[in-house]
């Protein structure tokens, strides 16, 4: 299993900002699915990555298309466990038995579409 950092993945605090309408519009309209799939810093990592191999490719073709699919296969498995962890982070919200208010659940349900809409974007 794979560490992670707090910024790789959404916060407390990020979906408490969503209850306070940060991400999901005052009218109840999903958020903007423009919203980064990583964070810069692994963006710029990845991209950093690509431009090395793209620059390898002259010399060593089949060595560059080998770390070509193998980047893309590590990119598509850290954007897999950010959404996963972004799910479940959006199922404790709701998922307290029977502590949990209409309120809260509406603000999950919200939160739950904005989500997919990123995901249906993709």
């Amino acid at each position: 299993m794979t560490t992670t950092t707090a910024e790789e993945h959404l916060t407390t605090a990020d979906l408490a900002g969503v209850a306070r309408g940060n991400v999901v519009e005052k009218r109840g309209e999903p958020a903007s699915t423009s919203r980064p799939l990583f964070p810069e810093s692994v963006a710029n990592e990845f991209r950093s990555k690509w431009d090395s191999i793209q620059g390898s490719f002259v010399d060593e073709p089949r060595a560059a298309v080998q770390q070509a699919d193998e980047l893309v296969a590590q990119a598509i498995k850290r954007l897999a466990e950010s959404f996963a962890n972004e799910r479940n982070q959006l199922e404790s919200q709701w998922d307290r038995g029977d502590e949990v208010n209409t309120e809260d659940l509406r603000v999950s349900l919200q939160t739950y579409r904005s989500f997919f809409h990123r995901l249906l974007a993709m």
